[in-house]
């Protein structure tokens, strides 16, 4: 029997980020050079994205806080917290998220009992605390006190990957088991005030969301889990990075990122369809394709390479559009945009894919079940 992912169901904080409202506050903050003033409006204004969410409610315009930790609406000015004020901040927001996006999976499929979740993974590279996620989720959900738990930590955007290839070797190894896969990002903790255009593209991107998918050998829908596939890139090391600072977390996205996966996209999926049933699985015979919107520059790339139509970019687009990059999270937004694709039919492949620190290349291969 094949492995599915039966349901991805997500979560995202209560405020609402607009791009344009967020680009002018950045503009004001003291300390700008003019080619960072540039950069800004730039990064903003090119990001393809609208809206935003995240758990800062300093950010809420409309009721800010009475002492803002990282941002002061009065004044317009940018605080800059120490990394351990901004891992309190996600420690306190980041289960409400986990347990939400883990909550609405599981009542998504009621033929699955809450005491049947044999394993659960969490995800995340934003924050840490221990008793984490997945012993929260265990309490929360009611699930079995002997709930096999994993968490993958700091791997950045492609972790979801990870976390479901995981997921479908436990069940492999055991038919009677489900998986429950949480992944929750709070990026937006992290952003600064900066001439650095790595950390000012980081802040044009980056926002908070979860998502949760549930696996398993039983019952109908969803994707079968065909095939995973990790590339390394032969260059790019340096190129994207995630290291922790004193004033949080800090991000390396170079302007070459974009041409590397450009290069090397089409060769890292070479190992991945000669996994496949298929003889001579082809690009052409994928018809629907969940990209990770790490950034326009990426898809468009992306698409060039592969020669994908702009329907098969939509869910990337649509995802990057309404909720800009949620790092791990956001993948599963997208796949969760193609199995809710009213013409989505029974049969037809799924290629997914993310990029990371590395360069890392993680793709996944599937078939719908049903139509979505």
């Amino acid at each position: 029997m094949s492995v599915m992912l039966r349901t991805i169901q997500t979560a995202v904080p209560n405020t609402t980020l607009k791009q344009a409202e967020v680009r002018d506050v950045f503009a004001v903050q003291p300390g700008l050079t003019r080619l960072g003033q540039r950069l800004i409006a730039t990064s903003f204004d090119s990001s393809a994205i609208n809206t935003r969410y995240s758990c800062v409610e300093d950010f809420d315009t409309l009721n800010p806080p009475a002492n803002p930790l990282f941002y002061d609406a009065r004044t317009q000015q940018l605080h800059s917290p120490s990394t351990a004020t901004r891992n309190n901040e996600y420690v306190a927001h980041a289960p409400g998220l986990f347990i939400a996006a883990a909550r609405k999976a599981l009542e998504a499929c009621p033929d699955i009992a809450a005491d049947e979740i044999t394993h659960v993974i969490t995800v995340s590279c934003t924050g840490f605390y221990n008793p984490g996620p997945d012993y929260q989720i265990v309490r929360a959900l009611g699930l079995r006190p002997n709930t096999v738990r994993h968490h993958l930590g700091f791997m950045g955007c492609y972790a979801a990957f990870p976390a479901l290839r995981a997921a479908r070797d436990f069940c492999l190894a055991d038919p009677q088991a489900t998986v429950l896969v949480v992944c929750a990002e709070l990026c937006t903790l992290h952003v600064r005030s900066s001439n650095n255009p790595d950390t000012i593209m980081g802040s044009a991107l980056f926002a908070d969301g979860a998502a949760a998918a549930l696996v398993s050998q039983r019952g109908n829908g969803g994707l079968d889990m065909d095939a995973f596939e990790t590339v390394l890139t032969p260059v790019g090391e340096e190129a994207m990075a995630w290291n922790i600072g004193d004033e949080g977390f800090e991000m390396v996205l170079g302007t070459y990122v974009p041409h590397i996966i450009d290069d090397h996209i089409s060769g890292a999926l070479e190992p991945l369809f000669a996994k496949d049933v298929t003889p001579a699985l082809q690009v052409s015979q994928i018809k629907h394709w969940g990209i990770h919107p790490g950034g326009r520059a990426i898809l468009d790339r992306v698409q060039n390479r592969l020669e994908l139509s702009d329907v098969q970019l939509e869910p990337a687009r649509k995802i990057l559009a309404d909720y800009g990059n949620m790092s791990s999270a956001t993948v599963l937004f997208v796949l969760k945009e193609i199995m809710e694709n009213p013409a989505a039919k029974a049969g037809e492949r799924v290629c997914a894919m993310a990029f990371g620190p590395g360069l890392t290349v993680e793709t996944g291969l599937f078939t719908l079940r049903s139509d979505a």
